[in-house]
């Protein structure tokens, strides 16, 4: 025990007053998720595309994001882990949403860019709600025009 200006009580203040991070994970995965309205292959490529064409705007560093991206688009999770691992990448939630590099920079993941839903449309039902979006997408078009 030491006093109240003692260097051990004055670094606990000061672990105190950080924010606090979450700790890294070794044992992690892609998540499992359905999605709150059924998605075709098409609409969920499309959100994938969308989010990887926008991340830079998120922050982080471009050769970070590549390699995260690479891990993501991996479908064998020992790959996955040597991308990240190789890349310096600290995986701080077993889901892989939430990574951090070796500077702390934070990078945030939604879940349709690392895997696929349980609810995905898939034959006749996904060419179905194709045609509904695309028949949405003219009416839109039309209004505009």
């Amino acid at each position: 025990m030491g006093c109240f200006s003692s260097k051990e009580a004055v670094e606990d203040r000061e672990a105190a007053a950080r924010p606090k991070r979450e700790a890294p994970t070794k044992q992690y995965s892609k998540p499992r998720w359905k999605s709150q309205e059924p998605l075709t292959a098409a609409k969920l490529q499309r959100m994938r595309d969308e989010f990887w064409d926008t991340q830079p705007h998120y922050g982080g560093d471009k050769a970070m994001w590549d390699a995260i991206k690479a891990a993501c688009q991996s479908d064998d999770m020992a790959t996955s882990r040597l991308i990240l691992e190789t890349a310096g990448i600290i995986v701080a939630r077993h889901d892989m949403t939430i990574m951090y590099d070796e500077r702390g920079v934070k990078y945030e993941l939604p879940k349709y860019v690392l895997c696929e839903p349980s609810n995905l449309l898939q034959g006749e039902a996904a060419e179905q709600q194709q045609q509904l979006e695309m028949a949405q997408r003219q009416q839109q078009q039309q209004a505009v025009a």
